[in-house]
Parts: C-alpha cells; sequence; structure tokens
C-alpha cells in the first residue's frame, strides 16, 4: 500500500507517518523509486503499538524508540525478555540513586533472581520519592502488598509466552503492562471505595453531576 492508503487505514496523519519514519519508529517501506515504497500489514501492526505506547503509556518518543528497538533485537530468554519490558517501561527517575533505606526494604522482600532487576530498581526509586515526601511504607505493608501483587502476576505471566517467537512475547509483556496498569489501579480505587463502604458505613463515593 501507499502511504496514503497506510495514512487512511491507521488513522496517522501522513505528516506523523513520515515523522515516525524519520525517528526510527516506523521501518521503512519497499523502494519502488526514489521517492516512492508501499508499505504492508507490518507497518499497521507497529503503528497500533506505536499509538498504544504514546496515546495510552504516554511514553515519550524517545522512549518508544526504545521499546521498538527491544522488540526488534529480543533477548532470547523468556525471563530476560520481561526484564527487556520492564525496562522498556521504567519511568526515568526525578532524582539520582534510591536511597539506602529503600534497598533495604527490598532487600527484605527476599527476591534474590529479582534483586537487581528494572522493576526492582523501580520499587527501590518509588519508595525512596515516597520517604521524601513524608510517606514512609512499612515493611509489613509492603510485604502485604507483594503478596497480593503476586496474584496478580500469576494470570500475567501466561504458560503461552513459551511458545511465541522472543519479539511477539516481548510486545506482549509491554502492551499489556501498558493496557491493564490503568485497569489495576482503578481496581484499587474500586476496593478501597468497597472496604470504605464495609469500614466506616457509607456507599461508593459518587462523581458530581
Amino acid at each position: 500500500m501507499r502511504i496514503s492508503e497506510l495514512s487512511e487505514r491507521s488513522g496517522v496523519t501522513i505528516p506523523t507517518l513520515k515523522y515516525y519514519l524519520r525517528e526510527g519508529l516506523l521501518h521503512p517501506g519497499e523502494l519502488q523509486g526514489a521517492t516512492r515504497a508501499t508499505y504492508d500489514d507490518s507497518h499497521l501492526e507497529r503503528l497500533r503499538l506505536v499509538r498504544t505506547l504514546v496515546d495510552v503509556g504516554r511514553l515519550s518518543i524517545e522512549r518508544v524508540r526504545e521499546v521498538v528497538r527491544a522488540i526488534d533485537a529480543p533477548p532470547a530468554g523468556r525471563h530476560e525478555l520481561l526484564g527487556a519490558a520492564h525496562e522498556a517501561l521504567r519511568p526515568h527517575p526525578a532524582s539520582g540513586a534510591p536511597a539506602p533505606e529503600a534497598l533495604e526494604r527490598l532487600a527484605a522482600l527476599d527476591l534474590p533472581e529479582c534483586a537487581h532487576s528494572p522493576a526492582s530498581l523501580q520499587l527501590a526509586e518509588a519508595l525512596t520519592a515516597a520517604a521524601a515526601a513524608g510517606w514512609s511504607v512499612e515493611p509489613e505493608t509492603l510485604a502485604r502488598w507483594l503478596e497480593a501483587m503476586r496474584a496478580v502476576a500469576e494470570t500475567d505471566v501466561v504458560a503461552e509466552l513459551g511458545e511465541v517467537s522472543p519479539g511477539e512475547a516481548l510486545r506482549y509483556a509491554i502492551v499489556g503492562n501498558v493496557l491493564t496498569d490503568p485497569v489495576l489501579l482503578a481496581l484499587r480505587r474500586v476496593a478501597q471505595e468497597a472496604v470504605s463502604a464495609e469500614r466506616f458505613g457509607t456507599g461508593p463515593t459518587r462523581s458530581p453531576g
């Protein structure tokens, strides 16, 4: 298909498509001349990924480029794939390295295989930021949260990831996190409302209007 058809089918404007091509977010089409190229379904699939990362994940173009590169050259091991997905999605820390106290909290969780992973580093950075704002997460609370999220992870890390290509498995892990993180956050809010209603005898909070 020509770039005009790619634009029509994807809903992405031609100037944006050309920008994605320049930035390496979209792989080049097949040249048909000095100024013409054709595109196929792989370009549509890549555009769906890029738009998901930009519109839903709110990732910067620089970070989307990192995701695309990781998917195009993924590690072979399935556990390493998950680490690559987490590294691609980990936000840049607002300041410096995690505080020693946060690293101690992380070590106390006794996760030796994940102690230095991108996700663990993100957790340490989040604990550091919380403490800096005056909100200390107690070890017992952190352990309970980990237990609850492990139950979530049992449904996330599906056995079928071992049966697809490394690139597809990495794409699944990245897109799955981007699309379901808002669902998990909303579920936390819903659960808080339910527990509040049970403990304090009030109904769920309603939006005005």
